[in-house]
């Protein structure tokens, strides 16, 4: 089923992938309880959100051209040394004066991740090609990630109840080491761009030249930018929606547990519907997502709601893997690196925003309506990403002139 599994190096990153991203969803919920436990301020709690969103927003384009530019190996191994340190500052915040170093602590682990990221979606496809495997890599990557989000930040509250936060903290180091070791044992091939020292500036023009060129591509990334707002916003009233209407927290729980559970679903099903054309299936999952998430809000109780939610996970993650898989497959790996970035940066943007919009909107208006303005802004990407005339002529070319190149990866 996951065929990128018979290639070593991607099984090796594919276990760094696992064990980092377990550490850090163990900490989700124990750093928050932490900073609370020091000061008691609700404020400086939610601060520790804002300290990991802004390094994304702000270093984005700057860790595309890194990712390009360096070995993309050796970038992914520093920045997972420069996690593990980060993470280590956390120990020496024991009482409230010392709240300052948390902050820093998540702005430095936030800025290895930033940089980390697009090395890694760009090094993929080094690593297993362009084709069926590609998705496989993506899907199976999709499906870890959901895993670890549905286990790891329950088990890390609990951990921290009974083990404590110091406990949580050595064993997130660990993850970054052990994951710091599985990459270096990874073929030490360069991976990078053939620009020249000192032409930082000239490669992010670069980057921003190739997206003006290939409109699809540009186009795809502001479909899902947009898409990623809106679902922020949705997302940020499902726990009002779970409270008033389905009946308590209790409810909301078995709800983002349904979501988890079609997120699992949704992955290898884009994987195995691979042989469609990529606009007509991102299309279908995003209409189909917006359709779901209306019937979750017109719900009233967890019998209409947790159907709607394992659908919303299955269409949802079907979009996100197609969509991260097109950008790999049109995009020469030269540049991979910088539109990796802007994808990021763009998420990271769409997230705060929407999240910030929904309850907003919510408040002048009402939660139904902000629910349901969501709902057709996700229906609209769905429309928008539909097939047109030029994407089929535009990514035969591309294709042609990766084969020309030889830029594809071996399979």
């Amino acid at each position: 089923m996951f065929e990128a599994l018979r290639i070593r190096d991607f099984r090796l990153l594919w276990f760094a992938r696992l064990v980092s991203l377990f550490g850090s969803w163990l900490l989700v919920v124990a750093i928050p309880a932490h900073v609370l436990q020091l000061t008691g301020s609700l404020a400086a709690t939610g601060l520790t959100l804002a300290a990991e969103f802004l390094p994304p927003v702000l270093l984005g384009p700057v860790a595309g051209v890194l990712a390009d530019r360096w070995d993309r190996r050796k970038l992914m191994i520093a920045t997972d040394v420069l996690r593990a340190v980060a993470v280590a500052l956390l120990l020496l915040a024991r009482d409230p004066g010392d709240v300052w170093l948390v902050y820093l602590a998540l702005v430095a682990e936030s800025v290895g991740t930033v940089l980390f990221r697009p090395a890694a979606q760009a090094h993929t496809p080094a690593v297993v090609g362009t084709g069926p495997k590609l998705i496989s890599a993506n899907s199976l990557n999709a499906i870890t990630d959901g895993t670890v989000r549905l286990v790891g930040a329950p088990l890390g509250g609990a951990l921290f109840a009974v083990a404590g936060f110091s406990a949580l903290v050595w064993i997130d180091i660990a993850t970054y080491l052990l994951s710091t070791l599985a990459i270096t044992m990874t073929a030490s091939a360069a991976t990078k761009s053939e620009g020249r020292p000192g032409r930082f500036f000239a490669q992010l023009r670069e980057g921003a030249a190739f997206l003006h060129t290939e409109r699809d591509t540009a186009r795809l990334l502001v479909v899902m930018t947009v898409f990623l707002a809106a679902n922020a916003s949705l997302s940020a009233l499902l726990v009002p929606f779970g409270v008033r209407v389905l009946g308590g927290s209790l409810q909301i729980g078995l709800v983002m547990s349904a979501l988890g559970v079609g997120f699992l679903i949704g992955a290898p099903l884009a994987r195995r519907l691979d042989r469609m054309r990529s606009e007509n299936l991102l299309g279908g999952a995003l209409v189909a997502t917006g359709v779901a998430f209306v019937l979750l809000f017109v719900s009233r109780s967890l019998t209409g709601a947790l159907p709607a939610a394992v659908l919303i996970g299955v269409f949802g993650s079907a979009a996100l893997v197609t969509a991260q898989t097109a950008v790999q497959r049109r995009t020469p790996n030269d540049v991979l690196g910088r539109v990796s970035a802007v994808q990021f940066t763009g998420e990271a943007v769409a997230t705060c925003l929407g999240a910030i919009a929904g309850p907003a909107i919510a408040q002048v208006a009402s939660l139904e309506a902000a629910a349901y303005l969501a709902c057709g802004v996700t229906v609209l990407c769905g429309l928008v990403a539909a097939p047109h005339p030029v994407v089929r002529s535009t990514k035969t070319a591309h294709d042609r002139g990766c084969r020309s190149h030889g830029k594809v990866s071996r399979e």
